[in-house]
């Protein structure tokens, strides 16, 4: 299933609607089939909206609104859902005249229902993060594969082949020049492949790479990458050429995650250090809200989870977005909700101001500060 190379600009389309007066639902489901090999995203939905429907006053404009939504939803969801789809996120209010259902192939962690005045996009926003887009190239010292993959959908892949070639174990001088010219025909096809994947990354605008193979031709790759390239390189991983796509996309997927985990330590340090040191940083809940709102914020480093950010006193008040309310099947349940409203006005702000967006899984990293801070763009 091919999903869309527009999907960060869905994202910022959905973050800068006005507030509604009218219930905006924010729906996430995993459509992955149970331990049984049945779907329940549709007993969850039947359950919840209603229940959300039984709250609204008798009759209203927005009873009317929400009565609308559950009925388009459902027949969306009898009709219209792919059979390779793992996740689903959906965004509507009939009063508002909003309806956006996002298809995934990147699976959704537990149905969630979320109620406000604007799209709750914080789970949208971390899916992006734990299945970015990026290039990966495969290849070996005669054959490379190249490809575009985002939210664990394969985009786009094409091949590179050069000419076979082996050592011999023959010795003398012409041995020699014989191993000189294998050599060279693998540089050669190393630098096909490189050029390859430049004009791809260019044309794709693409931020990070993951490159996969056995150590000989990784090592020459290594050699020949130009710098632009190789600051983007962000994993290499050993693997056959003969994998599947999906393989490819399992291994380099999770070398791509094991190097960010890695550089999470780091990036939180270089927040720590601009936030002590009066720099380019702040802390915390409040300082970082005041920063989005004066369009400071160059990346938001944000917790993996709601559950750990600190609330903040009056967010109601200064919020653009308003209170948030959640279902959830998720065994833990839905948690608090004045988190969960934190959690949507960061991503929502962010979005709204071009912010980068990091989120960072280990809580015990952001913990002191209240799960939140952000490099800034300048200092007022």
């Amino acid at each position: 299933m091919a999903v869309t190379q527009s999907l960060d600009e869905r994202l910022k389309a959905l973050a800068v609607l006005e507030p509604s007066p009218f219930p905006v639902i924010s729906l996430y489901l995993d459509l992955r089939p149970n331990q049984h090999g049945r779907d329940d995203f549709g007993a969850f939905v039947r359950k919840v909206l209603p229940e959300r429907l039984r709250g609204l006053p008798q009759p209203s404009i927005e009873r009317d609104s929400v009565e609308r939504d559950i009925e388009r939803i459902q027949t969306y969801l009898d009709s219209s859902v792919e059979p390779a789809a793992n996740g689903l996120a959906l965004f509507a209010c009939a009063g508002a005249d909003l309806f956006e259902a996002i298809q995934l192939e990147a699976p959704v962690e537990q149905h969630w229902l979320f109620i406000g005045a604007v799209p709750h996009l914080y789970p949208l926003a971390r899916l992006l993060n734990m299945y970015p887009r990026y290039a990966a190239i495969l290849l070996d010292t005669n054959k490379a594969r190249i490809f575009v993959f985002s939210l664990a959908a394969l985009e786009r892949s094409q091949q590179v082949a050069g000419e076979k070639t082996r050592r011999h174990s023959q010795g003398g001088w012409s041995q020699a020049r014989y191993q000189r010219h294998i050599d060279n025909l693998r540089l050669q096809h190393v630098k096909e492949a490189i050029s390859n994947l430049e004009t791809l990354v260019s044309e794709e605008q693409i931020d990070h790479i993951v490159a996969a193979g056995p150590d000989e031709a990784l090592a020459l790759l290594l050699q020949n990458l130009p710098a632009h390239l190789a600051d983007k390189l962000g994993a290499t991983t050993s693997l056959d050429l003969n994998a599947s796509d999906a393989e490819v996309l399992q291994a380099t997927l999770e070398s791509f995650r094991q190097h960010h985990a890695e550089t999470d330590t780091e990036r939180v340090d270089e927040l720590l250090n601009a936030w002590r040191s009066g720099g380019l940083g702040v802390a915390g809940p409040e300082a970082t809200l005041r920063a989005l709102e004066l369009g400071q914020v160059d990346e938001l480093i944000l917790a993996g989870s709601p559950d750990t950010l600190k609330p903040v006193q009056g967010l109601r008040d200064a919020a653009t977005a308003g209170a948030v309310h959640a279902e959830t099947s998720a065994p833990q349940g839905a948690g608090d909700e004045t988190k969960l409203t934190l959690s949507s006005e960061l991503v929502l702000r962010a979005e709204q101001t071009g912010a980068r967006i990091r989120f960072i899984e280990d809580p015990a990293l952001l913990a002191d500060i209240g799960g939140v801070g952000a490099l800034l763009r300048f200092r007022l």
